[in-house]
């Protein structure tokens, strides 16, 4: 049996052992605005509900471990005392992991994902159209836990709306398990998924992934490439380059033979076909080889 005393290894590390150990954990896709009016999203899976009279959820933006710096979303909350927590299901994970980037303060995390913003009817911060559950909250009470890289603190959400799609809602009226399809997480890139098991998610990029928003709309909206497959696509920090396609087609002929068709439908399929194995660069790669064939 491995016995730890917390204050005797490195911070990370039992951050890593805390969240692979205790899991799955639901996830809190927190829209904020700052003080100036700006949208903000991010996910947390400190996060859970507490109470149902009144309705409390508390989630938790820790203090960043390696550099005890705060996090944009609980700069928010402190100053515009308002949130909404929308709820991740299995068709928006890849979007939502990509929100997690670290971009700056500022940068709309609804566009970078590839978001719809909603208009809330109680509170401030839009909601996330995509959700399939979101609820509307007045932030009560901030709680510091401490100001040492990874201290948490919670914020303790009293809700004042919810609204549900009432395409996840069974014969009876109540949220159907299967319909809802909701994602948890665990340690490191694995989440969980009910009715599938465990899957990984690649963690965005130290740098700046390019986004959702960065993506020509001829692929963006495209009939065949889902929320997932754009997300992937978003996290990468440069396209490949006009050489490195040129030497991909080479390579690959019989990837000449779809891109000669002209069918987005095909082409977009090939893609995917890569992105169903995590080959993000060779999914652009097609991508790419298709728009310079235009």
């Amino acid at each position: 049996m491995l016995t730890i005393k917390p204050g005797e290894i490195p911070t990370a590390k039992l951050h890593s052992y805390m969240l692979s150990a205790v899991a799955p954990r639901p996830i809190a896709f927190a829209s904020t605005i700052d003080q100036d009016g700006r949208p903000n999203l991010s996910p947390f899976s400190f996060f859970n509900v507490f109470s149902s009279k009144p309705p409390i959820m508390i989630f938790s933006p820790n203090r960043r471990v390696r550099d005890n710096s705060t996090k944009h979303t609980l700069e928010n909350v402190i100053v515009t005392k308002e949130v909404v927590i929308n709820i991740v299901n299995f068709s928006m994970v890849q979007q939502t992991s990509l929100s997690s980037t670290e971009y700056p303060q500022g940068v709309n995390e609804f566009l970078k994902a590839g978001f719809t913003m909603l208009a809330s009817e109680e509170v401030r911060p839009y909601r996330v159209k995509e959700s399939p559950v979101q609820f509307e909250c007045k932030v009560r009470e901030v709680i510091e836990l401490g100001q040492e890289g990874g201290a948490g603190n919670l914020v303790i959400c009293e809700v004042v709306k919810m609204h549900i799609d009432e395409s996840i809602l069974d014969d009876s009226g109540n949220i159907d398990q299967h319909k809802i399809d909701l994602v948890s997480r665990l340690g490191g890139n694995w989440y969980g998924r009910p009715s599938k098991g465990l899957f990984e998610v690649p963690k965005p990029l130290t740098t700046l992934g390019i986004g959702v928003d960065s993506i020509p709309e001829s692929i963006r909206w495209s009939k065949v490439l889902t929320g997932n497959d754009l997300g992937m696509l978003g996290n990468v920090e440069a396209l490949p380059t006009t050489e490195e396609v040129t030497y991909f087609l080479h390579q690959n002929v019989s990837i000449k033979g779809v891109i000669s068709t002209f069918d987005q439908d095909k082409i977009h399929l090939k893609a995917q076909e890569y992105l169903k194995v995590n080959d993000v660069i060779s999914a652009w790669k097609v991508l790419l080889a298709s728009l310079n064939n235009e």
